[in-house]
């Protein structure tokens, strides 16, 4: 399983990689093996506020849908529109071009209730 030690990482399975205040989020390497081949990536929350935990999208695979929720409050600035078109990538490059989302973030303290790279390799055991 794939954690890189330079992101955070949500109980939820989402990932946050800061640039300044804007966090590019998208789910972990070991939330989309659980999942199986992704056909469909749902984001309508683009220049929505959300707070932490609120749904900021949806991931349907083959077998199921779930709910990708936000791990820090914040404004959704921007959504991955390669994803509509190849939503398959999230399976295959989940912390690179399978991205779903940037957000401004408005409360970097929350930054502080998400897991590093051992302890979120520690919970998914």
């Amino acid at each position: 399983m794939n954690i890189p030690s330079n992101l955070k990482y949500s109980k939820d399975h989402e990932w946050v990689k800061m640039e300044g205040n804007v966090a590019t989020i998208g789910i972990t390497d070991f939330a989309q093996s659980e999942l199986g081949d992704i056909v469909f990536v749902d984001i309508q929350t683009e220049g929505e506020e959300l707070e932490q935990g609120e749904v900021f999208g949806a991931i349907e695979a083959v077998k199921t849908v779930a709910d990708a929720l936000m791990p820090v409050s914040g404004k959704v600035i921007e959504v991955n529109t390669e994803l509509e078109s190849a939503p398959e990538t999230v399976n295959s490059d989940p912390y690179g071009k399978g991205w779903m989302i940037k957000a401004e973030i408005s409360d970097p303290s929350q930054l502080d209730d998400l897991l590093d790279a051992a302890a979120y390799q520690e919970f998914c055991k």
